[in-house]
């Protein structure tokens, strides 16, 4: 099962943002948005890990709660089974993102498992990918490490 570390950032909130994930220091990419959240890089971190490596057992680790939380607690049964409302009976936020992150994480093809870990805690991947984002965010542009790491 790989291990792909993910984050996302923002300057302001909304505003300016980033996502990165990378497996070791070598093989990685981020990417930015002009004007978003911090919780939309969050889920988009995820997606573009998962993109980039289908059909592949994948753990997730992630210091999001947002993301970590939604599979750990399932909150996508309740979401769907209200048609896409929350507990408060309101629109889920960042539904365009959750449906794709859904198609590609629960599915039978693969196992993708999510893992928590604190942030800014001295975790050296977490840390990477931090700043791999921020700087997306920063800069307003990606960056791509091709080294495949097992």
């Amino acid at each position: 099962m790989r291990r792909l570390y993910t984050d996302g950032a923002c300057r302001g909130n909304p505003g300016p943002g980033g996502w990165a994930w990378a497996e070791g220091e070598s093989h990685f990419a981020s990417g930015a948005e002009a004007h978003t959240t911090n919780q939309r890089m969050e889920i988009l971190a995820v997606i573009e890990a998962l993109r980039e490596h289908p059909d592949e057992d994948v753990e997730i680790v992630s210091d999001s709660t947002y993301v970590v939380n939604c599979f750990h607690q399932r909150w996508y049964d309740g979401w769907r089974r209200r048609g896409w409302r929350n507990s408060q009976n309101k629109p889920v936020a960042n539904r365009d993102l959750w449906e794709d992150l859904f198609s590609l994480a629960l599915t039978a093809t693969r196992r993708v498992e999510f893992r928590w870990v604190k942030g800014h805690s001295g975790d050296a991947m977490n840390d990477l990918v931090d700043r791999l984002a921020t700087t997306a965010a920063d800069r307003q542009s990606g960056a791509r490490g091709s080294g495949h790491t097992s």
